[in-house]
């Protein structure tokens, strides 16, 4: 499971109500997660401090990878 890197912005595509995460909050990928056969991603969520409020194990599907644009040279 390498189709979204580690360090990637994501976003949620749904609520995650048990976490207190509603869908389309941002968070970044801070880990690989496998356990028997399962593949999921550790999912840090922070505030515009940089404090972190969220830590959440989620699958692929459940996720967006946001993109920037980039400057043309």
């Amino acid at each position: 499971m390498k189709a979204i890197p580690l360090l990637a912005a994501v976003a949620l595509t749904e609520d995650l109500p048990n976490n207190k995460l509603t869908r389309g909050q941002i968070g970044t990928v801070v880990e690989y997660l496998e356990r028997e056969g399962e593949c999921a991603l550790l999912v840090e969520f922070s505030d515009e401090h940089g404090e972190t409020y969220a830590m959440a194990d989620m699958r692929p599907d459940q996720l967006m990878v946001l993109h920037r644009r980039t400057e043309a040279a």
